[in-house]
């Protein structure tokens, strides 16, 4: 229990989906001191907002989980953005913490910076094999930036960093905005829509064809704590749940679990995005002792669950005049 006591740790993005599962790991974990930035008060693109972070809260450990994130869409709208925003971010808020003497620093990386054709399951070792696929490389490569600023900075000076790569996350609390969601949420919104508007149909992205992995939020949180505490390598671990599964049958799996009875009808002129995704995640269990614990239906059905909480609330709010938020 010393360890979370002991240490001042600063959350980057602890209020977000997977921030705030991080933080409330940590509490549970009896952490006393946990700072949450907010974005309005540390702009950490700016290097002064990251210094006078660092000056006011004073940490021992950063777990770097503050980012620009979407789905394919907002990927293809905003590459310029997904890429500053998460460079500058990452680079400076990394350099500045090795500056200050925070001891330790936990980059949370992203899966989209493995290469486009990468052999199943993902395996650390093909990270630098290929491009990653060209609808979220700005993304992925700005995010793997930070594994090559973290092994440098080891190397250099012996400046203890960690690298994780979560593969897709889902839950409770995720981002249902259909501008920039990713697809578990985009999909659940559609069919629960659809159904309460009585449409015959609804319109999926691609073919189907696509794979994923799927890892539930919570499940995500506890590997990054435990390689928080356990693990102080400068090589890249997965974090995945080992269960892959592909867009089309996801889509009827949700169809079916949210009641929509109607046709899935796929517009093959938007992109899947990468072919397959699956990781392998032997180096997890090996190093820290992760394996995801949650099963994909329940998972699913809490998420599905806690959309259709928001949407009624948010209904009977609007009948007074007020707005909620997801």
């Amino acid at each position: 229990m010393s360890f979370w006591s002991d240490n001042r740790f600063v959350v980057t993005g602890g209020s977000g989906f997977l921030g705030s599962a991080v933080v409330r790991g940590l509490h549970r974990r009896g952490a006393t001191s946990v700072v949450v930035p907010r974005s309005r008060d540390y702009d950490l693109r700016e290097h002064d907002a990251v210094i006078r972070l660092l000056q006011d809260t004073q940490p021992t450990m950063i777990i770097h989980l503050a980012a620009v994130v979407g789905g394919i869409g907002a990927n293809r709208e905003r590459p310029a953005e997904f890429f500053y925003s998460n460079l500058m971010m990452g680079v400076q808020m990394f350099h500045e913490a090795w500056q200050a003497g925070v001891k330790k620093f936990v980059t949370i990386g992203t899966v989209c910076a493995y290469p486009k054709f990468t052999p199943i399951p993902f395996q650390e070792a093909d990270l630098w094999n290929g491009y990653p696929e060209e609808t979220n490389a700005p993304y992925g490569l700005a995010k793997k930036m930070l594994l090559v600023q973290g092994q440098a900075y080891r190397q250099q000076y012996d400046y203890n960093s960690i690298y994780l790569l979560p593969t897709n996350l889902f839950g409770p609390g995720d981002n249902f905005d259909p501008r920039s969601s990713h697809v578990i949420p985009a999909l659940i919104r559609k069919f629960v829509e659809a159904k309460a508007q009585g449409l015959d149909q609804v319109v999926a992205w691609g073919t189907g064809s696509a794979t994923r992995e799927f890892l539930y939020v919570e499940d995500a949180a506890e590997g990054i704590l435990l390689a928080t505490e356990n693990y102080n390598g400068d090589e890249p671990v997965n974090l995945g749940s080992g269960f892959e599964i592909s867009i089309r049958d996801l889509s009827e799996l949700i169809a079916e679990m949210t009641g929509y009875e109607g046709k899935i009808v796929w517009d093959a002129t938007k992109p899947d995005g990468q072919p397959r995704r699956a990781l392998d995640t032997g180096r997890a269990t090996a190093l820290f002792g992760f394996n995801a614990t949650t099963d994909f239906r329940v998972g699913m059905a809490r998420t599905i669950d806690a959309f259709q909480d928001y949407t009624r609330a948010t209904a009977a709010l609007s009948v007074t005049g007020n707005e909620g938020s997801f």
